[in-house]
């Protein structure tokens, strides 16, 4: 059974050269990557900037995929008080947040959010230059998508800018794991490097290289783990270019069964 899935920062769609918002650029180049699977962060719903478009819709037809978008704030992030947290996903509320696309079989979905830190973080903000913006808050997402192999997790989540915030969310995502099935694959900006990652979650890293800063990239932030999955797997993976973003997306091919 081969089963590819990826991990998109989308940045809301916004071309990190031109500073343009293009949605058709960024639902084009995801489509391109051919995953059964994929983690969207920075997404856009309904807001100005992104010209009111619900990027989930547009990323799951794309893909030919079913499409679960959380909403993390409710209002436009990166302005000072231009946004509020979201405690639940509201259709019709111009919101920002995290997305899964899975052209498979959905058995369950899953989604938990996690507070922000309390401090203000130095934030560039195109056009406004370095500003003090409120920590936002997060959250992950979880499919139970039904393979010829049998069930598998998938997780998407976008973590804080805060490290000490994102030690803390990552040990939450962790418990909310828990009670996944197994095999189990955790998608995502997780603005931590490797060796941080692996000293909270011993996982399986599926990728290892830098993505991040898109053009030259210097860190790994964006990464795959696995939890659980088979000895007889066998996985390749690679780094690549998705749309204008200022991360590179990770993409991770899984044989087994």
């Amino acid at each position: 059974m081969h089963l590819r899935i990826a991990s998109v920062n989308a940045a809301s769609g916004r071309d990190l050269a031109s500073g343009a918002v293009d949605t058709f650029v960024l639902t084009t180049a995801v489509a391109a990557l051919d995953a059964d699977v994929v983690a969207v962060q920075e997404v856009d719903h309904l807001l100005p900037r992104s010209a009111r478009a619900d990027q989930t819709a547009l990323l799951a037809a794309a893909t030919g995929s079913s499409g679960r978008f959380v909403a993390t704030v409710h209002g436009t992030p990166g302005v000072v008080d231009g946004f509020t947290p979201a405690e639940r996903t509201v259709p019709d509320e111009p919101s920002y947040g995290v997305a899964l696309l899975s052209r498979l079989p959905v058995l369950e979905w899953r989604e938990e959010r996690m507070a922000p830190g309390r401090a203000r973080l130095p934030l560039p903000v195109p056009g406004q230059g370095l500003r003090w913006i409120p920590d936002e808050p997060r959250a992950v997402v979880a499919a139970v998508v039904a393979t010829a192999a049998g069930p598998v997790s998938v997780l998407g989540t976008h973590l804080s800018f805060s490290p000490t915030r994102s030690v803390a969310q990552l040990r939450a995502v962790r418990r909310f794991a828990a009670e996944l099935p197994r095999p189990l694959v955790l998608l995502g900006d997780l603005n931590l490097p490797p060796g941080v990652v692996r000293r909270v979650l011993p996982w399986r890293a599926l990728v290892t290289g830098p993505t991040f800063p898109a053009p030259a990239p210097r860190v790994q932030l964006d990464h795959a783990l696995a939890d659980g999955l088979p000895a007889e797997a066998r996985v390749s993976a690679r780094i690549e270019r998705v749309g204008g973003s200022d991360h590179r997306g990770v993409v991770v091919d899984l044989t087994f069964g």
